[in-house]
């Protein structure tokens, strides 16, 4: 009988270690909705908790826990399950993104006006002084 124990613990032993084999090679995704996959695009490289992700060169984020893109429409932000027709054409697997974590609120315009409403500005428009000291 303890001989039936120990191959079983032997056994549940091996299929533990073969699983964390296996799963220290594919991406893992924590998300709130189990059982369904990331999107297509979204591949990360290690285990990160992460529930919005941004598009910096198209400005609009992905819900990854809501499924639902975020974007501005209009002065007001909003979420759809597709994309408007403007963006219709970009292939997100090929296009460049940021996970953004720590920040799991319903409210991404605030984190957007802190974040990321002066990206892409540049200092040129401020006036120089073109007097020099000799």
């Amino acid at each position: 009988m303890e001989s039936r124990n120990l191959y079983k613990s032997f056994i549940l032993f091996i299929l533990v270690l073969v699983l964390m084999l296996l799963a220290s090679c594919s991406p893992i995704v924590v998300s709130s909705r189990i059982g369904q996959p990331p999107p297509p695009w979204f591949y990360p490289n290690r285990l990160e908790v992460v529930r919005y992700v941004y598009f910096p060169e198209y400005s609009f984020y992905y819900d990854l826990s809501a499924r639902t893109y975020v974007y501005l429409n209009g002065g007001v932000w909003v979420r759809r399950n597709v994309l408007p027709p403007r963006y219709r054409n970009i292939d997100l697997r090929r296009a460049k993104y940021e996970r953004i974590r720590n920040y799991n609120d319903e409210n991404i315009r605030r984190y957007h006006e802190d974040n990321n409403a002066n990206r892409g500005r540049s200092n040129r428009t401020t006036p120089r002084s073109n007097t020099r000291k000799n």
